[in-house]
């Protein structure tokens, strides 16, 4: 009877999740309820819950949880204060004279505000506020356009400084270390957020080399005729690369000093974060409206980051006294297939989870239940990582239930359809599909880069 508690508490939880229940307060209620029942029917013992406390405490005395806020108020305040959308037009200027120059620019463009930013969200209504119009102007097609910006936003899930990474990362830490314990290594090795923020370098530039290989070869924009006329574009070199060299620079030197291992995630997260303030003023766009708006935005998504994972520590902690990580661990023993059918369930689904889930929520829910289970099998932390990271990128763009769908079409004029956003998106969810497969036939596409800088 006890082994359909874990069941019980997973299903329970999506219910409340359908119903439009806010997904922290579902997982820490759902959790409650269910450790209720089985209190009183003698299926769950009290003790673990004795022990939040002090898993509560562990989450607030986290030094690499600390990074998430300055991380939040770097990319906020790049995004507030204009410098996004000046490096934006900049970037088009010096590519305005290519073909498809305008495509590949917004492309490279949302693969530098996915590393400032790392929230989906931010970066899709951004682009979309901002490219949206002059790619419509400039002959590309809504379904080329949007499926463009979908795709480019998302890239936050893998380029670093990634708040997903972060995450990430260290919930991977804390699934290697107990996978370790389960086999008997009581010196257990670790990884950190620098070797997530390493393993997804490689693919994360892949990825944007072959969206702008797709855009490049198959993407065809309208000529401009006098129904479409030519936007004017700055063409003064000088005048782009004042607005682009700054931006640029400062990720350089966060994202160099982590992985140089110059600087802890939160210390390099606390240089992005008065770098960003520092160029902002220099620019004379910060105002104390600017200042009060990055400190609100800020303060809403650092609180939403965390009492989620309050959240999702309770449930884990109910889930682990059921009975329920050993039931997963019987469950992917006996697969036929062993690792790779294990791995490709996993993959699954996650891919499906991310339909109705953000990546918070699968972090701190998903990965510390499945995670152990696939380490102590044997597969790779840091590739793990970052095949969950494209895994969840790649929900993420699906339709008909892909956030950044849901996300540009808030944006979006009402001219376009959303069967044009849907039909924009499929190629490059093929591109990603394509790049997991690479890293499954290449696993050193991941796992090269850290041990080469960590050894």
């Amino acid at each position: 009877m006890s082994e359909f508690f874990p069941i019980l508490l997973f299903f329970c939880t999506c219910g409340f999740l359908l119903l439009g229940y806010p997904v922290a307060l579902t997982l820490a209620g759902s959790a409650l309820l269910i450790a209720a029942i089985g209190m009183l029917t003698g299926h769950f013992d009290s003790a673990y819950l004795r022990a939040l406390p002090n898993r509560l405490f562990g989450i607030m005395d986290n030094n690499s949880l600390m990074a998430v806020p300055l991380f939040i108020m770097m990319g906020v305040m790049l995004e507030k204060s204009r410098i996004a959308e000046a490096l934006l037009e900049s970037m088009a200027h010096l590519f305005s004279r290519f073909q498809n120059g305008l495509g590949v620019s917004v492309i490279i463009v949302g693969a530098l505000l996915a590393a400032s930013t790392g929230i989906v969200g931010a970066t899709v209504v951004t682009m979309g506020l901002m490219s949206l119009p002059t790619l419509l102007k400039r002959g590309y097609s809504a379904s080329q356009a949007t499926g463009m910006i979908c795709a480019t936003g998302t890239l936050g899930q893998i380029i670093p400084p990634s708040i997903a990474l972060v995450l990430l990362g260290d919930t991977l830490s804390g699934a290697y270390q107990h996978a370790q314990l389960n086999l008997g290594i009581f010196s257990p090795k670790t990884i950190s957020v620098g070797d997530l923020f390493a393993g997804s370098m490689i693919p994360g530039l892949l990825l944007v080399i072959l969206y702008c290989i797709y855009l490049i070869l198959f993407s065809n924009p309208h000529p401009v005729s006098r129904n479409n006329p030519t936007i004017h574009t700055n063409t003064n070199l000088w005048l782009s690369l004042k607005d682009l060299i700054p931006p640029i620079f400062l990720i350089f030197i966060v994202l160099g000093s982590i992985l140089a291992g110059a600087a802890s995630p939160t210390e390099a997260a606390g240089v992005g974060a008065c770098g960003a303030m520092l160029l902002a003023l220099f620019k004379g766009n910060m105002t104390r409206e600017t200042l009060q708006s990055v400190v609100e935005s800020t303060t809403k998504i650092t609180s939403m980051v965390f009492l989620i994972l309050v959240g999702a520590t309770v449930f884990s902690l109910v889930f682990r006294g059921f009975g329920g990580e050993e039931l997963v661990h019987a469950f992917f023993s006996d697969l036929p297939g062993g690792v790779a059918s294990a791995i490709l369930l996993v993959m699954v689904m996650i891919f499906l989870l991310g339909f109705i889930l953000d990546f918070i929520e699968i972090t701190f829910v998903v990965v510390p239940i499945v995670a152990p289970v696939l380490l102590t099998m044997g597969v790779d932390p840091v590739w793990l990582g970052v095949m969950i990271a494209l895994n969840l990128q790649t929900s993420f763009l699906t339709p008909p239930f892909g956030f950044a769908l849901f996300y540009l079409r808030g944006v979006a004029p009402s001219s376009i359809e959303t069967t044009d956003i849907y039909r924009g998106v499929i190629p490059f969810i093929s591109v990603q599909i394509l790049l997991m497969l690479l890293l499954v036939a290449f696993p050193q596409l991941a796992t090269w880069l850290p041990k080469f800088i960590y050894g």
